[in-house]
């Protein structure tokens, strides 16, 4: 049962973050950016957002960065569209997870060219 709410409020959660990251967060170091994922613990006290970025690793890491900077203001904002009673600890990674799939693709095309 606390699992099942913890998806509920993981993905208000990351509809929440998207859009303050979109509308409310100025920095310029933001580049292209989705949110993918928000995977939250059991106790609700510790959010992980996954965030894809398009563009090389440069732009990856300033953008990481700039969401990093912003974490106290994307928390707060968070906390208050989301009611809980404690809004969780947010801590960003980027998601290499499309990048992975994109690549077995690639290489089983090839194997498909080869054949």
């Amino acid at each position: 049962m606390a699992n099942m709410r913890a998806n509920r409020v993981a993905e208000q959660l990351k509809k929440e973050i998207s859009d303050i990251i979109q509308r409310e967060v100025k920095d310029p170091r933001i580049g292209f950016l989705t949110v993918t994922d928000v995977d939250l613990t059991g106790d609700l006290q510790q959010a992980k957002v996954f965030v894809t970025v398009y563009g090389d690793e440069e732009e990856r890491s300033n953008s990481l960065a700039a969401l990093e900077k912003a974490k106290g203001f994307i928390r707060s904002e968070a906390g208050q569209r989301v009611q809980l009673r404690k809004t969780p600890e947010i801590m960003f990674e980027f998601d290499e997870s499309i990048e992975r799939g994109n690549r077995i693709e690639q290489l089983i095309r090839d194997m498909n060219q080869r054949d």
